[in-house]
């Protein structure tokens, strides 16, 4: 928190509110005497959970959602609990103000925070909306020149949104819960988002691989010079390449030449001894742009290609970087650079680059998106002169260096010449033995003044089908007729690939272009299809679960307007048209609602929903009698019954691993996982101690050895619970009798040397012996040696001790362990371990980034940061990007606040006051 400073009524001090600490430290360092600057830390009010409205309101029109569908959607806010003492902070220095300035931030939600702060402070001095794109000393100053009223139309759309998201959800969520499973929930964005990575991966599961041949060479001049070129035609008939196919593996273009194998490996051997000439030689200009200056969007798909940062760390940087001054405000969608930057991008352009490296005028920039927000600026350095990377390098942690330094050079080229040269394509013909003309193509793009490129060069996804052709080479210089050889020729084997699944980048991208949501809110919505178990990353890939399948299978059948494409971005439209003043808020959700003349609203679509057929909705058939099911424990494969089958008779299943994509799920996959369910346990024997029959089994978490408990009759039920005393309620009523307790069997993983296939009913049952009392220390108190989930270890009371090895188990003796508990205690770790992977070094600092065993579990870690692997991955599926991300995600949070000391000295007890309080508003709540 900043520092207090003393307020002296009337003396012209001016309260100043805006939203992070951080912000408020870096503001407070450019306002003068009789300033004084804090933060609402967020929001401090929100939609009420209607399991917490008052008793009086809980069957009322507020009773579903919090908000008043019948009476205007007013909707009803209550601070949050851990915000009740901020807000009594901010009134107490509210009183010995003279003006109150909300200065946070500039879009609709920072909006929404400073009106519900008028709301709850009910100011009694004149109040100015204060707002700011970047925390400096000459944006400061700007924003007091331009102090405004809080505009209303601003915080209407925000409400509306508040409103409609909360609606949405809870009218739509409640039916996932009961038709495919808990903790479930839909979302305005995020179900369209889910839908689009369900969807990519459905064409991935339905694609058909082409395979499709040409030829490869390499050409020598007569002045040994070498270039590669592909067989592009044969006898004026063009060769077909991957994208010449179609995703069910069919030919597009019937006129294209379909080379097999054999005519490819037959066209080869015909032109061994073949004589080449160079027919064509063709030059074009070639003029590349500066791409525009970062928006949200732009600068999140730029970072997750080049940093590897997800949309979350990208954020969470940036947020970093605003508040301390570095950058202007990262939430926009404008690629507008005020005069101020024009002239800072263009003077630092010049200085580092010369003059011929920056055009007579400045570029301006047109948002793709006519809603974009042109009011606001793009992402860029703070300040009228920019700081270069060189001088903010000590300032800054790795990750907001690297930030930093890609958002300044995106800046200062986009102010920069165009990149300019001449792209070359050269053909080479030679004359098969059997006298056909094969032509070979290769073309090069030549820089001959880099421009833009000089300072910054946009990144691009890479698409799987991307053809190698497509990629830029340098040619020698080449005449036409000149003749060459061949010093390589051969078949070379292609076969198509399905479309790429989705990158954080690309659908960021793909959302923007669809005009679904807005910038600010992809990162979030990202992070929730992921924490719900919609979307895993595999690498950069997002995949769906077969969760997202059924979640999406049934929000298309019976809410199929809700996860429209268009539908969505009309709603966003329609958002900004009431932050514009020109739709009324209350029509607009209401006509969502409950309809109008044109459609009918979400209430009814609820209301009239009808049956659903659950079983149907978590089915997806694999195979004509093969159908994966999500189930409430996981998906599993069932298998239809034969027609001769017995009534009563259960369908074969086999359970699907969690790390298996939907597209990789073929035929042949499903029945090898049958084969490997159908796996009988493997019995071992009896234990001669209790006659119970000992097994092996392979379980999700590994090979392990159990016993069989045999169930017990009704008989036997019946006399132990005879054979209980007669027990009585207090009002004198015979208590039931008891039914006797489950026995749980013992069990026992195998130890990493052991196999299912060659334990033996004596290693089992020493297995299934432990925990095995080793004795006792001086004091009486037991020493066990046990097998957890981390490894053996020792245990004396609370007092825990790693073992070396699992034999140690069985083999280690009273005077072994009495030596071990002599030493001091190392937290587990009596000698240093390997670590269970390493990932190479970090990008961010050089740092060898590995996984390594801790008392708490495996834990990534480049010897500063430390981050925990995620619970449901296992290290062996743990991916380098991964587990870059996850640290780039801890460093962003920085670190870990130590909790303040607690002041030992006596408080005065607080004056009573005397006088009547006012009972709340109901839409203000408590």
């Amino acid at each position: 928190m900043p520092p207090k400073a003393k307020i002296t009524p009337g003396d012209g001090t001016k309260l100043v509110i805006v939203e992070s600490p951080a912000k408020s430290k870096s503001l407070a360092k450019f306002l003068g005497k009789g300033w004084v600057v804090d933060a609402s830390v967020g929001h401090i009010r929100d939609l009420a959970q209607p399991s917490e409205l008052p008793e009086d309101m809980k069957k009322g029109p507020y009773g579903k959602f919090a908000v008043d569908t019948e009476h205007g959607f007013d909707p009803y806010y209550v601070v949050a609990p851990e915000k009740k003492s901020k807000v009594r902070e901010l009134k107490a220095a509210l009183k010995d103000a003279d003006e109150l300035y909300l200065a946070t931030d500039s879009d609709r939600e920072g909006e929404a925070i400073a009106w519900h702060l008028n709301e709850v402070l009910k100011p009694k001095v004149p109040v100015h909306r204060m707002a700011f794109t970047e925390i400096t000393k000459e944006g400061v100053t700007r924003a007091l020149e331009a102090i405004r009223d809080i505009d209303q139309d601003l915080v209407d759309a925000q409400e509306t949104r508040r409103v409609l998201d909360r609606i949405y959800g809870y009218e739509i969520s409640p039916v996932l819960w009961r038709k495919v499973s808990r903790g479930l929930s839909a979302g305005r964005v995020q179900s369209v988002a889910t839908r689009l990575v369900v969807e990519r991966e459905r064409e991935r599961m339905a694609f058909v691989a082409a395979e499709y041949w040409d030829l490869a060479a390499e050409f020598v001049t007569n002045d040994g010079e070498k270039f590669k070129a592909k067989l592009s035609s044969v006898d004026g008939a063009r060769v077909a390449q991957g994208r010449d196919f179609h995703d069910d593996g069919t030919l597009k273009t019937k006129s294209a030449l379909h080379l097999d194998a054999a005519a490819a490996a037959a066209l080869a051997a015909a032109l061994e001894n073949a004589d080449y000439a160079v027919t064509s030689v063709e030059d074009k200009p070639y003029r590349r742009r500066p791409a525009a200056p970062f928006t949200t969007s732009t600068l999140q798909q730029e970072a997750s290609r080049k940093l590897r940062f997800s949309s979350r760390v990208t954020m969470q940087v940036a947020q970093r970087l605003y508040e301390n001054g570095y950058i202007t405000y990262m939430r926009t969608d404008s690629v507008t650079l005020s005069q101020e930057a024009l002239n800072a991008a263009r003077k630092q352009a010049t200085d580092l680059y010369g003059g011929d490296y920056v055009p007579e005028k400045p570029r301006f920039y047109k948002a793709k998106s006519d809603a974009a927000q042109e009011a606001h600026e793009a992402i860029r350095p703070a300040g009228d002169q920019f700081r270069t990377p060189k001088q903010v390098q000590g300032q800054l942690s790795a990750d907001e260096f690297r930030l930093y330094e890609l958002i300044w050079k995106r800046t200062v080229a986009s102010q920069m010449a165009d990149a300019v040269g001449f792209t070359a394509t050269v053909k080479v013909t030679g004359e098969a033995s059997d006298n056909r003309a094969a032509e070979f193509s290769a073309s090069g793009t030549v820089i001959t003044f880099p421009g833009f490129l000089a300072a910054y060069e946009e990144g691009k996804d890479v698409s799987e089908n991307a053809d190698e052709e497509a990629k830029e080479a340098r040619l020698p210089q080449l005449a036409e007729g000149e003749t060459l050889a061949a010093a390589e020729l051969g078949a070379a084997e292609h076969v198509t690939t399905p479309p790429a699944r989705y990158t954080e980048a690309s659908i960021v991208a793909e959302l923007e272009k669809r005009e679904i949501g807005r910038p600010s809110t992809y990162a979030p919505t990202i992070s929730t299809i992921m924490d719900r178990g919609y979307v895993r990353k595999r690498g950069n890939a997002l995949v769906p679960s077969w969760t997202a399948f059924a979640v999406i299978r049934l929000l298309e059948e019976h809410f199929g307007r809700y996860v429209d494409y268009d539908f969505t971005a009309r709603m966003e439209d329609d958002l900004d048209a009431i932050a514009a003043g020109d739709r009324e808020r209350t029509a607009w959700l209401k006509n969502f609602y409950f309809g109008g003349e044109d459609a009918e609203g979400l209430h009814q679509v609820v209301t009239d929903l009808g049956d659903i057929d659950a079983r149907a909705i978590n089915s997806v058939p694999i195979t004509e009698n093969i159908t994966l099911r999500v189930g409430k424990f996981g998906p599993y494969l069932e298998k239809a019954l034969p027609a001769d089958a017995k009534e009563g008779t259960d369908p074969e299943r086999a359970p699907v691993p969690e790390d298996l994509a939907p597209d990789e799920l073929t035929e042949e996959k499903a029945n090898e996982l049958f084969a490997t369910a159908a796996t009988p346990e493997k019995e071992l024997g009896e234990d001669p101690q209790t006659g119970r029959k000992i097994v092996a089994k392979d379980g999700r978490f590994g090979p392990y050895v159990t016993e069989v408990v045999p169930e017990m009759t009704e008989e036997e039920i019946q006399a132990y619970m005879d054979a209980q005393p007669v027990e009585y309620y207090k009002n004198g009523r015979k208590k039931p009798a008891k039914k006797p307790p489950k026995v749980k069997p013992r069990t026992a993983s195998l130890f990493k040397t052991m196999s299912l296939d060659t334990i033996t009913l004596e290693e089992a049952l020493q297995l299934l012996s432990l925990p095995r009392v080793v004795g006792q220390d001086a004091e009486g108190v037991d020493i066990t040696a046990q097998n957890g989930r981390y490894g053996p270890y020792l245990k004396k009371g609370t007092d825990s001790r790693s073992l070396t090895d699992e034999e140690q188990l069985f083999t280690i003796t009273l005077e072994e362990a009495l030596a071990i508990y002599a030493q001091p205690k190392t937290r587990g770790r009596s000698a240093a371990k390997p670590p269970l992977a390493e990932f190479g070094t970090d990008p961010t600092n050089e740092k060898p980034v590995v996984v390594k065993d801790g008392r708490f579990g495996p834990y990534i870690t480049d010897g500063e940061t430390n981050v925990t692997v995620p619970r449901g991955t296992s290290v062996e599926e743990l991916t380098r990007e991964r587990a870059l991300e996850l640290l780039a995600e801890k460093r962003a949070k920085g670190p870990a606040k130590k909790p303040a000391a607690k002041k030992t000295t006596a408080r005065k007890p607080a004056a009573k006051k005397t006088t009547a309080r006012k009972p709340a508003a109901k839409k203000t709540g408590n």
